[in-house]
């Protein structure tokens, strides 16, 4: 059986007559009438029944012939479909994101790209840095909205590029607020006030850049910081602080994660020490060998979105 048996037997059901359907194929009779006949040995049941008046289609070919339509439409799609995934406009993109990014650039990026490629199917996935870089590396998506690590140490297999920069600010339990505990001063709260409270914090090895950037606030003014628990998850750390187990610094995009019992405070700009102020990184990663047209647009996507460094 291939294409052009089925189109002969399209074209005698839509005519019911083998002279007809021979001159619409272009074809004499004769071998249109042994292609159906072929055809109809291979099923091993008539397809047409055949008076020397009238030809007819049998209920097999009743019920056949919709399915004979839907595939020879779908293989004369076959071309235009190849042209689209040739041009990344249609196909799947595997995109992986750190927590942090899902209240900052992850859903304007998802926007503007579901906007431009509507047939796109886009698959996220949440993970830590370090588990997005390995992903990335064994193909498994095809790119990552990550925190990069100290000294941006990434394998020269991969690519990234900045994307946001954010200013960190404390998310404080509002009981710790109200009883005084933690003092605000003009909306914010000092550095001292800060680094003399227990801390809950990404695991360095999840977060290496963010971890240090955390801890080395509190280096830069003479603090070490007390640890109170660590979480992988944000959500998961916003509520710990609800608890009041403990304060956080996070990015000021998290100031969109409300929550009850938790209040975001800036940090007060410490004058003595202005460049101390810390600001968190985000930013785009695939692979260097990834010439797709999906990741391509991603990729080219990023250059225009507002904020970036």
């Amino acid at each position: 059986m291939d294409i052009r048996q089925l189109r002969h037997f399209i074209a005698v059901a839509e005519t019911l007559h083998f002279g007809k359907a021979a001159e619409k194929l272009g074809m004499t009779q004769p071998p249109l009438s042994q292609s159906i006949l072929a055809l109809e040995r291979e099923i091993g049941a008539p397809l047409f029944s055949r008076t020397k008046r009238s030809v007819a289609l049998t209920p097999l070919g009743e019920q056949w012939r919709p399915h004979v339509v839907a595939t020879l439409s779908a293989m004369a799609a076959l071309p235009d479909l190849a042209r689209r995934i040739r041009d990344g406009e249609t196909g799947r993109l595997d995109l992986s994101f750190v927590s942090t990014a899902d209240y900052s650039i992850l859903p304007l990026l998802v926007q503007l790209y579901a906007a431009q490629y509507p047939d796109v199917a886009i698959h996220l996935t949440e993970a830590t840095s370090d588990v997005q870089i390995e992903h990335l590396l064994e193909g498994r998506v095809q790119a990552g909205l990550i925190i990069p690590p100290p000294g941006a140490l990434l394998p020269s297999a991969l690519i990234y590029r900045p994307l946001v920069r954010e200013p960190l600010v404390a998310a404080i339990p509002e009981s710790w607020i109200a009883s005084g505990r933690l003092p605000i001063t003009h909306g914010t709260i000092t550095a001292e006030a800060v680094t003399g409270a227990p801390l809950i914090i990404f695991p360095r090895r999840s977060a290496p850049a963010f971890h240090d950037l955390v801890t080395g606030y509190y280096a830069a003014h003479g603090q070490q910081a007390q640890i109170v628990q660590e979480a992988i998850q944000m959500q998961t750390i916003i509520s710990l602080v609800s608890a009041g187990m403990g304060l956080t610094l996070v990015p000021a995009s998290l100031c969109n994660l409300a929550r009850t019992g938790v209040r975001y405070v800036p940090l007060a700009q410490d004058k003595a020490q202005p460049e101390t102020a810390p600001c968190l990184e985000t930013g785009i990663i695939w692979r260097r060998d990834d010439h797709s047209p999906i990741v391509r647009q991603l990729v080219d996507l990023t250059r225009n979105l507002p904020n970036r460094p």
